[in-house]
């Protein structure tokens, strides 16, 4: 583990996680979050940026190409807060690394939205690029994990093509929370206080069942589903989330790559600039995402 990885989770606990714990209103953490991916996250010199959209959903493309396959990603922030430009430094990172664009729905946000609109914006706009010629891989991280996991399962209930694969870092998968980690992690957690996990749960819920498949992935049918790569910290109060994930996509048939690390922050991709983990990780998820594409090619 690197010499930044106790700095960083120092910090995360001083200033990050009291911040989340204290802000109740969601204009105001959006606010924050902007202006902290702004002022922290970088991507690589280069990159190119551009906004378009996608099955009428707005959308930032990270070094747009015509051809050849994509990243479709969905951004975390608890279904309440994030952005494209939240994300773009560590997409960018990561289109450098895999060699392919990637797309960012700027899908709608809870409260305003609640479920089902998010995971519905995600769904016109991989209808907007399901044929791309080569495929699509999808990826998101926290909430944006969870709607990439329940979009695939939207896929395969709808017949619709499916993706070479899915990866995800940090997933949020029960919307219940019932993993034993949430408990028994809460404290070793530097970034998410549990606290506030019903909260947002309500906010992005309303009245709708959280064992929803289409909110919590958990309960999904996933049968004939391809590749799945998920990643989270060993400290994380989300880590039962994707252990219990890894088991029913196994279950089902599904080939699943699960990377457990030691003592790192939730989502630590997003701290790539700083932190050599999340670079290492980056470039861990883009050779995945590369033999997917690979094996498309020769099939």
């Amino acid at each position: 583990m690197s010499l930044m990885r106790p700095v960083l989770n120092r910090w995360l606990r001083w200033a990050e996680k009291p911040h989340l714990a204290r802000e109740q209103d969601p204009l105001a953490l959006r606010k924050a979050f902007e202006r902290k991916a702004r002022f922290f996250f970088r991507a690589p010199f280069g990159t190119r940026f551009k906004r378009d959209k996608q099955g009428n959903v707005p959308v930032l493309w990270v070094n747009k190409t015509e051809n050849g396959p994509l990243i479709l990603y969905l951004h975390g922030g608890a279904f309440v807060m994030g952005s494209p430009d939240t994300h773009k430094a560590m997409m960018g990172y990561l289109s450098r690394a895999a060699g392919l664009p990637i797309c960012l729905p700027d899908y709608r946000l809870a409260p305003e939205h609640p479920f089902p609109a998010g995971l519905d914006d995600a769904l016109a706009c991989y209808g907007a690029v399901m044929d791309r010629p080569g495929g699509v891989v999808l990826g998101g991280d926290s909430a944006g994990g969870a709607m990439a996991l329940a979009l695939l399962a939207e896929i395969l209930r709808l017949g619709l093509p499916l993706p070479l694969g899915v990866f995800a870092f940090s997933p949020l998968t029960d919307m219940e929370f019932s993993g034993d980690s949430v408990l028994r992690n809460a404290e070793a957690d530097v970034v998410l206080p549990v606290s506030r996990a019903q909260d947002t749960a309500m906010l992005y819920l309303s009245d709708h069942d959280p064992r929803d498949p289409r909110a919590s992935p958990l309960y999904a049918d996933f049968t004939g589903a391809g590749p799945v790569w998920m990643t989270v910290g060993d400290t994380e109060f989300l880590l039962d989330d994707t252990r219990r994930m890894t088991s029913r996509l196994r279950a089902q048939g599904v080939a699943v790559t699960e990377v457990v690390v030691h003592d790192l922050p939730h989502v630590w991709p997003m701290f790539h600039n700083i932190l050599p983990e999340g670079r290492a990780t980056l470039r861990a998820v883009a050779g995945w995402i590369n033999s997917l594409s690979r094996s498309e090619g020769d099939s």
